[in-house]
């Protein structure tokens, strides 16, 4: 494919950039990484320009305070990167659901432009936006301009992630490797909760995992299950180390049978040796595959989340350390919730029963419960009590579905730590959360 005509540099790429405009960029590996790291170079030249972007995986200058005139960056989803960067003062956190991203923004704010990272055309013309479709493709249909960088190092994916260069303005060819996301390590307490959670997954059942240790654990603890189907929000290294060993198969999908459906991929080299050309991988839009009612179309649907910090009424925060901003909701309310209204479904929140945390007035870290009386003022509520069904921690499983407060009030300190239990039954008296 001759794409000639469309080349540009990212140092003239970024000269496209006006005043006032909006830039979309990529989820995680899709992001425009070129495009980005040379943005700061027309800081002089704009100003009030704001860069839309999700789990950024790379530093730019361009978020740093010395530009904090020129550009303004909108996040749907905190990495390092980007709480390193809200200091400065120019970084905002967009509350959102992950399936509701794309169609709430573009409903906010238009899109001048749009830059992300693609795999190399095919002898028919299209490129794959390779690691996500999660808002990506609905946002280039709208954006005025689509400047993408065509990478080798980039996997082709199936699904609906495929493009013509057609709908493409400007490519910039690159050459850095994807965007690696180590494993995780597995600790003791990884491995508890993870087999906690294993015990409830049958044969034939359809899954959804993230990253960290926990979902590790999970996925190393189903080697010995059969035929599990996958619907997830993120593809990771441990679902693909289990479809390879023939446990993921989807025989008993009701949708996409056969299909390992997702919206973005992340993990490892290996992973992405894995989804290159695979048909039996679908990175379809986040729109869709997020989409609580689409999620319950699968009978037996698990999910399986993590939490920072969970109330005695099962109140879950999942992306802030009180008001300050940690990381995001992203998919957690949409797969909890999509996994409840699934026949047999089940959605699981686990957590550490404690945290070191560092004592504000003696500057010593201190061991405390994860499971508290009430969340951290300003706290942000990820995952309501309504939604919140199989709660886990090293010391069992708390099953809070149809229960009321006195129940969950006993069940949840039951799988506190041992040491913090009592304070806890003290605590819940004395607030009011129960009366006896």
């Amino acid at each position: 494919m001759d794409y000639s005509a469309k080349r540009i540099t990212p140092e003239a790429a970024v000269k496209l950039v006006k005043s006032g405009d909006v830039i979309v960029t990529g989820l995680g590996g899709a992001e425009g990484r070129l495009f980005l790291q040379a943005l700061h170079t027309v800081a002089d030249l704009v100003n009030k320009v704001t860069v839309t972007n999700c789990l950024p995986m790379s530093d730019a200058a361009f978020m740093g305070e010395t530009y904090k005139n020129s550009f303004f960056v909108d996040g749907w989803f905190y990495s390092p990167t980007l709480r390193k960067a809200h200091k400065n003062g120019n970084i905002s956190f967009i509350p959102n659901h992950l399936h509701l991203a794309g169609i709430k923004r573009l409903a906010h704010k238009h899109t001048n432009i749009y830059v992300g990272s693609a795999s190399m055309p095919d002898n028919h013309g299209y490129v794959s936006l390779s690691l996500s479709n999660t808002y990506e493709k609905r946002v280039i249909e709208e954006a005025d301009l689509v400047i993408l960088e065509i990478n080798p190092n980039m996997p082709y994916t199936l699904g609906d992630v495929e493009l013509p260069l057609s709908d493409v303005d400007y490519v910039i060819e690159a050459d850095y490797p994807a965007p690696v996301l180590p494993e995780g390590e597995v600790n003791e307490k990884d491995q508890k909760i993870g087999q906690f959670i294993a015990d409830f997954i049958k044969d034939g059942d359809c899954i959804q995992l993230g990253i960290g240790g926990i979902p590790n654990a999970v996925a190393a603890a189903l080697v010995h299950k059969k035929d599990l189907g996958v619907h997830t929000e993120m593809l990771t290294t441990g679902l693909m180390r289990l479809a390879k060993l023939g446990v993921i198969t989807g025989k008993y999908k009701q949708q996409h049978r056969g299909k390992m459906v997702c919206t973005f991929a992340l993990g490892t080299q290996e992973l992405y040796d894995f989804i290159d050309k695979n048909p039996a991988v679908a990175v379809l839009d986040g729109a869709y595959v997020n989409d609580p009612h689409t999620i319950g179309l699968n009978d037996n649907q698990i999910s399986i989340n993590t939490t920072l910090e969970i109330d005695l009424t099962g109140q879950c925060c999942s992306e802030s350390i009180g008001s300050v901003q940690f990381s995001g909701t992203g998919g957690q309310a949409d797969t909890a919730i999509g996994a409840q209204n699934s026949k047999n479904g089940k959605s699981f929140i686990a957590l550490y029963s404690t945290a070191m945390v560092r004592n504000p007035i003696t500057g010593e870290k201190e061991e405390t419960s994860k499971i508290v009386p009430q969340l951290k003022p300003g706290a942000a509520v990820t995952l309501s009590r309504n939604d919140v069904d199989l709660v886990v921690t090293e010391y069992g499983v708390a099953a809070l579905r149809g229960t009321n407060i006195h129940e969950r009030v006993e069940r949840l300190i039951a799988i506190a730590h041992p040491k913090f239990r009592d304070e806890l039954w003290a605590e819940a008296k004395e607030l009011g959360i129960i009366i006896r």
